[in-house]
Protein backbone atom coordinates (compact mmCIF):
# COMPACT_ATOMS: atom_id res chain seq x y z
CA UNK A 1 0.00 0.00 0.00
CA UNK A 2 1.21 3.30 -0.71
CA UNK A 3 0.58 6.43 1.02
CA UNK A 4 0.97 8.25 -2.49
CA UNK A 5 -2.25 11.13 -2.13
CA UNK A 6 -2.61 11.19 -6.02
CA UNK A 7 -3.95 7.35 -5.70
CA UNK A 8 -6.00 8.12 -2.66
CA UNK A 9 -10.33 8.72 -3.15
CA UNK A 10 -10.96 12.24 -2.88
CA UNK A 11 -13.52 11.34 0.04
CA UNK A 12 -10.11 10.92 2.37
CA UNK A 13 -8.50 13.99 1.53
CA UNK A 14 -8.77 17.08 3.02
CA UNK A 15 -7.24 19.94 1.38
CA UNK A 16 -5.58 22.03 4.49
CA UNK A 17 -3.65 23.93 1.63
CA UNK A 18 -3.13 27.75 1.82
CA UNK A 19 -4.34 27.61 -1.41
CA UNK A 20 -7.93 27.12 -1.09
CA UNK A 21 -10.12 30.18 -2.40
CA UNK A 22 -13.03 31.01 -1.54
CA UNK A 23 -14.26 30.13 -4.47
CA UNK A 24 -14.06 26.47 -3.74
CA UNK A 25 -14.97 27.56 -0.49
CA UNK A 26 -18.44 28.99 -2.14
CA UNK A 27 -18.65 25.61 -4.52
CA UNK A 28 -18.88 23.49 -1.88
CA UNK A 29 -21.60 25.65 0.08
CA UNK A 30 -23.55 25.65 -3.49
CA UNK A 31 -23.42 22.05 -3.50
CA UNK A 32 -24.40 21.35 -0.10
CA UNK A 33 -27.50 23.84 -0.48
CA UNK A 34 -28.50 21.93 -3.67
CA UNK A 35 -28.17 18.54 -1.61
CA UNK A 36 -30.68 20.38 1.18
CA UNK A 37 -33.00 21.54 -1.61
CA UNK A 38 -33.06 17.42 -3.14
CA UNK A 39 -33.76 16.42 -0.03
CA UNK A 40 -36.41 18.79 1.55
CA UNK A 41 -38.12 17.72 -2.23
CA UNK A 42 -37.93 14.30 -1.25
CA UNK A 43 -39.45 14.63 1.99
CA UNK A 44 -42.03 17.06 0.68
CA UNK A 45 -42.61 14.52 -1.86
CA UNK A 46 -43.37 11.43 0.56
CA UNK A 47 -45.26 13.72 2.91
CA UNK A 48 -47.85 13.94 -0.38
CA UNK A 49 -48.22 10.42 -0.82
CA UNK A 50 -48.54 9.38 2.63
CA UNK A 51 -51.46 11.75 2.78
CA UNK A 52 -52.95 10.34 -0.13
CA UNK A 53 -52.29 6.74 1.62
CA UNK A 54 -53.88 7.90 4.56
CA UNK A 55 -57.11 9.24 2.15
CA UNK A 56 -57.22 6.35 0.47
CA UNK A 57 -56.73 4.19 3.73
CA UNK A 58 -59.47 6.37 4.82
CA UNK A 59 -62.01 6.75 2.61
CA UNK A 60 -62.11 2.39 1.91
CA UNK A 61 -62.70 2.18 5.42
CA UNK A 62 -65.88 4.80 5.31
CA UNK A 63 -66.96 2.58 2.59
CA UNK A 64 -66.59 -0.73 4.40
CA UNK A 65 -68.66 1.00 7.38
CA UNK A 66 -71.15 2.56 4.98
CA UNK A 67 -71.92 -0.99 3.32
CA UNK A 68 -71.63 -2.96 6.58
CA UNK A 69 -74.33 -0.33 8.13
CA UNK A 70 -76.37 -0.87 5.51
CA UNK A 71 -76.46 -4.74 5.55
CA UNK A 72 -76.87 -4.41 9.04
CA UNK A 73 -80.09 -1.92 8.31
CA UNK A 74 -81.27 -4.23 5.56
CA UNK A 75 -80.80 -7.61 7.42
CA UNK A 76 -82.11 -6.59 11.43
CA UNK A 77 -82.98 -9.80 12.76
CA UNK A 78 -79.72 -11.18 11.41
CA UNK A 79 -77.82 -8.53 13.04
CA UNK A 80 -79.74 -8.86 16.19
CA UNK A 81 -78.91 -12.88 15.89
CA UNK A 82 -75.02 -12.42 15.12
CA UNK A 83 -75.51 -9.88 18.15
CA UNK A 84 -76.53 -13.50 20.50
CA UNK A 85 -74.23 -15.50 18.57
CA UNK A 86 -71.12 -13.22 19.15
CA UNK A 87 -72.08 -12.97 22.89
CA UNK A 88 -72.09 -16.87 23.50
CA UNK A 89 -69.11 -17.28 21.46
CA UNK A 90 -67.20 -14.90 23.68
CA UNK A 91 -67.82 -17.14 26.66
CA UNK A 92 -67.27 -19.84 24.42
CA UNK A 93 -64.01 -18.70 23.80
CA UNK A 94 -62.87 -17.60 27.25
CA UNK A 95 -63.86 -20.90 28.20
CA UNK A 96 -61.72 -22.52 25.90
CA UNK A 97 -58.37 -20.05 26.68
CA UNK A 98 -58.98 -20.73 30.19
CA UNK A 99 -58.56 -24.29 29.56
CA UNK A 100 -55.71 -23.44 27.23
CA UNK A 101 -53.95 -21.65 30.43
CA UNK A 102 -54.58 -24.68 32.17
CA UNK A 103 -53.02 -26.95 29.76
CA UNK A 104 -49.88 -24.87 30.06
CA UNK A 105 -49.88 -24.40 34.10
CA UNK A 106 -50.12 -28.10 33.73
CA UNK A 107 -47.25 -29.19 31.28
CA UNK A 108 -44.94 -25.96 31.54
CA UNK A 109 -41.95 -28.07 31.74
CA UNK A 110 -42.56 -30.54 29.17
CA UNK A 111 -43.37 -27.36 26.83
CA UNK A 112 -40.59 -25.85 27.10
CA UNK A 113 -38.19 -28.94 26.74
CA UNK A 114 -40.04 -31.06 24.58
CA UNK A 115 -40.81 -30.05 20.91
CA UNK A 116 -42.76 -32.99 20.10
CA UNK A 117 -45.14 -31.61 23.17
CA UNK A 118 -45.15 -28.28 21.97
CA UNK A 119 -46.43 -29.51 18.41
CA UNK A 120 -49.09 -31.48 19.68
CA UNK A 121 -50.42 -28.82 21.88
CA UNK A 122 -50.22 -26.46 19.00
CA UNK A 123 -52.00 -28.83 16.81
CA UNK A 124 -54.76 -29.53 19.56
CA UNK A 125 -55.23 -25.85 20.45
CA UNK A 126 -54.01 -23.56 17.43
CA UNK A 127 -56.57 -24.53 14.72
CA UNK A 128 -59.53 -24.38 16.98
CA UNK A 129 -58.77 -21.48 18.55
CA UNK A 130 -57.96 -19.32 15.13
CA UNK A 131 -61.12 -20.48 14.13
CA UNK A 132 -62.98 -19.36 16.80
CA UNK A 133 -61.24 -15.87 16.95
CA UNK A 134 -62.84 -15.71 12.93
CA UNK A 135 -66.22 -16.78 13.82
CA UNK A 136 -66.01 -14.38 16.63
CA UNK A 137 -65.21 -11.19 14.46
CA UNK A 138 -67.38 -11.54 11.55
CA UNK A 139 -70.52 -12.20 14.03
CA UNK A 140 -69.23 -8.98 16.14
CA UNK A 141 -68.82 -7.12 12.49
CA UNK A 142 -72.49 -8.18 11.49
CA UNK A 143 -74.03 -7.89 14.91
CA UNK A 144 -76.26 -5.29 15.81
CA UNK A 145 -74.79 -2.91 18.04
CA UNK A 146 -77.66 -0.47 18.58
CA UNK A 147 -78.99 -2.65 21.79
CA UNK A 148 -76.63 -3.17 24.67
CA UNK A 149 -75.21 -6.34 25.32
CA UNK A 150 -77.05 -8.10 28.23
CA UNK A 151 -74.08 -10.18 29.88
CA UNK A 152 -70.57 -8.39 29.56
CA UNK A 153 -67.77 -10.09 29.72
CA UNK A 154 -64.42 -9.01 32.16
CA UNK A 155 -60.83 -10.20 30.52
Amino acid sequence: MSNDPSQMSSIFRIDVSSDSTAETTLRNDIIQVELLRQLVAGQQRQNELLAELTQLSVGMHKQRATELQQWKDANPRLAKACRRAAETLNQVQTRFLEQITEEVDENHEHLADGEFVLHEFVDRFGPRLAHLNGVLQVMSQLSDTSTTPTKQQQF
